[in-house]
């Protein structure tokens, strides 16, 4: 029966206390590492090259999405799935534009997540029954573009529209920020204006709405 080595990467001890625990009830998964941020999460992949790395999202120096988007630059045949409280659709596709492989929810039953992970590791079930209905959620609510459109130029300031414009290729904040000579925290306040405007709830529906856009055009 193989083993997979695990590494747990959270900044609160008592989450990776529980993580540990919950493992070690699978004879199979075998923690071997434990993180406090971002940093700590990377040096520990390359040192013990685990299976498998379980990720928090906020840790403090760096987010758990950037420590993951380079451990699968530097270390693509790693696993990582994201940890979360959160089951907001938008942070699952952020999860997986950064290169993992699924998203957990902290508040899944302990069974669900030891199915859960065996699926990730035997390279199924990216995403859980309860993140699919929620996306299934996100795109049944999403704004019809059509409704939007008319508006759209009357409301959106140009440098929205060129935001708008970046969304749609998949760019994160960041990204976005650096080609626009920009603050992060600017394209992060152009976004919810952007949103505001449109009356979109968050980035998935207005991923959905830019991608509709395109189609009709």
């Amino acid at each position: 029966m193989r083993t997979y080595e695990i590494l747990v990467a959270d900044d609160n001890e008592r989450s990776r206390s529980a993580v540990r625990i919950l493992l070690d009830s699978e004879p199979q998964f075998n923690v071997v590492a434990e993180a406090k941020n971002g940093h700590e999460a990377i040096n520990m992949a390359k040192e013990y090259m685990p299976d498998l790395v379980l990720m928090d999202i906020n840790m403090p120096g760096m987010s758990g999405f950037e420590a993951t988007r380079i451990i699968k630059q530097e270390l693509p045949y790693v696993r990582v799935v994201i940890l979360s409280v959160s089951d907001d659709a938008a942070d699952l596709f952020e999860a997986i534009r950064n290169g993992a492989q699924g998203y957990l929810v902290k508040s899944l039953q302990p069974s669900d997540w030891i199915t859960y992970l065996h699926g990730i590791l035997n390279g199924e079930m990216p995403v859980s029954r309860r993140m699919a209905q929620r996306i299934l959620a996100e795109f049944k609510t999403t704004p019809s573009s059509r409704e939007l459109d008319v508006q759209l130029a009357q409301k959106l300031t140009h440098r929205e529209k060129e935001i708008l414009e970046l969304v749609s290729t998949g760019a994160t904040n960041r990204e976005i920020a650096n080609q626009l000579f920009i603050a992060e925290n600017t394209v992060k306040n152009h976004l919810k204006n952007i949103m505001a405007k449109l009356h979109i709830q968050n980035r998935v529906q207005l991923a959905t709405y830019v991608r509709n856009r395109q189609t009709d055009q």
